[in-house]
């Protein structure tokens, strides 16, 4: 049993959780859980997960020695790939409400869905490429494709500044973001001079 828990399928089913829950209050209780409820709580999770994502390079930075640092590390793709498929659960409920291509594409110069549309296509190379085959294939390169992470993390946090009711929360996680970056610019400089 400890060695599932420790395991990436545990961890996989952990990350699936809010999204079966979500699913499970939609189908059943529509009336109360609805289309509001879903691509918000999706999106939440989205940012979430990117931000726990992002997050691992300072925390490996500041705990190099710690095991769980270490393992954080290990996962770090696993997150990213949880985020993404929050954000592709978030964009499947918003195109299932649309349910035209042309009323998708009417709203699609908005400036809160274009950078959803703009965060989410930088996304997809990230997703598709998190993987041990892509990261062999790509070599170095395949860091600096994911230095992607960086312009789509600030789209998403766009995105959601400007299509929230109350931008409120939206802008404390726009805090964290700029938080978990300052530090991890500042540990790389640091480690750069020692």
């Amino acid at each position: 049993m400890t060695s599932f828990l420790k395991s990436r399928p545990a961890l996989w089913l952990i990350l699936a959780l809010p999204g079966l829950w979500m699913s499970w209050r939609w189908i059943a209780t529509p009336d109360a859980y609805g289309y509001g409820h879903a691509i918000g709580d999706s999106g939440d999770w989205a940012a979430w997960l990117l931000l726990l994502t992002l997050a691992v390079t300072p925390i490996r930075l500041a705990f190099r020695k710690r095991k769980w640092a270490a393992w954080l590390m290990r996962r770090r793709r696993d997150l990213g790939v949880a985020s993404f498929g929050y954000a592709a659960f978030h964009t499947g409920i918003y195109l299932w409400k649309k349910a035209s291509f042309s009323a998708v594409l009417a709203e699609a110069s908005e400036a809160y869905l274009l950078a959803g549309w703009l965060a989410f296509a930088l996304f997809v190379p990230l997703a598709v490429t998190s993987n041990d085959i892509a990261t062999r294939a790509l070599k170095r390169s395949w860091k600096t494709l994911h230095r992607l992470v960086y312009p789509a993390a600030v789209l998403v946090f766009l995105h959601w500044v400007l299509s929230a009711f109350d931008p409120t929360t939206a802008w404390i996680h726009v805090g964290i973001l700029v938080g978990i970056e300052g530090v991890r610019i500042v540990l790389q400089m640091r480690q750069r001079v020692t």
